[in-house]
């Protein structure tokens, strides 16, 4: 759906005009509500909203399994390392260095 510059509203005119958007946004337009000048939020119908929620969900589990195909890939190639030694070097890395302590006698 394209966003028109009638469906940006103001949040002064959004708090104005609440149930005439919510009517519109139920009969598919999507409202963007601006505060000085930007976008703030939007208003979207909640099955619309479900739908998204669900789209990112799906995208999240293809994601997942691209990655885990990865790892059966990497793992039938013989791509692997001990995790305890890689996990260590990573510590390694991430730890400042020690401070080299000055004693006086």
């Amino acid at each position: 759906m394209t966003i028109t510059a009638q469906d940006i509203v103001s949040l002064t005119s959004a708090r104005a005009q609440l149930s005439e958007l919510a009517e519109q946004v139920k009969a598919g337009a999507e409202k963007v509500i601006t505060k000085n000048g930007e976008s703030y939020v939007a208003l979207v119908d909640a099955d619309r909203l479900d739908y998204y929620h669900r789209l990112e969900q799906a995208h999240l589990h293809l994601v997942m399994l691209d990655e885990v195909q990865r790892g059966l890939e990497d793992l039938a190639s013989g791509r692997t390392r001990d995790a305890r030694e890689a996990l260590a070097e990573r510590k390694q890395v991430r730890s400042p260095p020690q401070a080299a302590s000055a004693s006086t006698y």
